[in-house]
């Protein structure tokens, strides 16, 4: 069981003895896939995780939110089965805005699956706008070209903090954003952990970006996926973008590269 040293911390996210197959267990996709996640008070967690394509990176998310259940195993929250009723949002690197809804109504969206007055989850909806930077474009359609990639994912990070903001995953949000919206990007959701103590699952394939932004970092290998390292990022916590200049900073990066590398050889070299 990967799981962090200090084990008096409140659980947030377990995964236990995950096994995924589609054929009838003649192929494990996961195999004894074990992941706790624990609460750090004041703080959160920002974990990010890493791997190659098809390793079941985002599988681990959609089990975690509650959009698809393994072939074996248990996924619990606060120590409890996920369960329809407790689903958590999840942004994904696809725009998933409702185009035929304002901004407004979009980030409200979960307020009103909770019962909330319009009032009182519009008056929300509107503080979490102004948070991703959006204030004056609340009236406009959730569409592009309406709005930019950018906006349309800071759209998906407010709907997803009104819904649950105890807990935000994220499946590459910024892998189709360009460069210069995509390092805005990382400093405005830096910033949002730093806010709310949020728990955030980050699924990315941009070894800086993983650095940059995670508290650990959990890299997994492939046929059958499995957490494989785990690495505790020994950078400041409020993080600018001189950070990456650090030889920490760099070592880190390098040291992630390698490990990558080297597990996918190992796969190359049995198959």
């Amino acid at each position: 069981m990967i799981k962090f040293a200090d084990s008096a911390l409140e659980n947030i996210i377990e995964l236990k003895n995950i096994r995924q197959t589609y054929d009838g267990g003649k192929t494990y996709i996961l195999d004894k896939f074990n992941l706790l996640i624990e609460n750090k008070p004041n703080q959160g967690q920002f974990v990010v995780i890493l791997g190659a394509s098809g390793c079941g990176k985002s599988t681990v998310l959609r089990y975690i939110s509650g959009l698809q259940p393994p072939s074996e195993g248990e996924v619990l929250i606060h120590g409890e089965p996920i369960s329809p009723e407790k689903r958590i949002g999840m942004v994904f690197q696809k725009y998933s805005s409702l185009p035929w809804m304002s901004v407004l109504d979009n980030v409200a969206l979960g307020l009103s699956f909770k019962g909330k007055p319009k009032k009182e989850r519009q008056a929300e909806a509107m503080e979490l706008i102004e948070l991703v930077g959006l204030k004056g474009h609340e009236k406009k359609y959730a569409q592009y070209p309406t709005l930019s990639g950018g906006q349309l994912q800071r759209v998906a990070i407010a709907r997803s903090l009104a819904a649950n903001p105890e807990i935000l995953l994220m499946d590459e949000p910024f892998g189709a954003l360009d460069v210069y919206t995509r390092l805005k990007m990382q400093d405005m959701l830096a910033d949002i952990w730093r806010k709310f103590h949020s728990t955030i699952i980050f699924v990315t394939h941009d070894i800086d970006e993983a650095v940059y932004l995670g508290d650990d970092i959990f890299i997994m290998q492939s046929r059958p996926g499995k957490i494989a390292k785990h690495i505790s990022v020994d950078l400041p916590l409020k993080r600018q973008r001189e950070v990456k200049r650090d030889p920490t900073f760099i070592q880190l990066v390098h040291e992630v590269e390698d490990i990558l590398i080297d597990l996918e050889s190992r796969v190359r070299v049995e198959e």
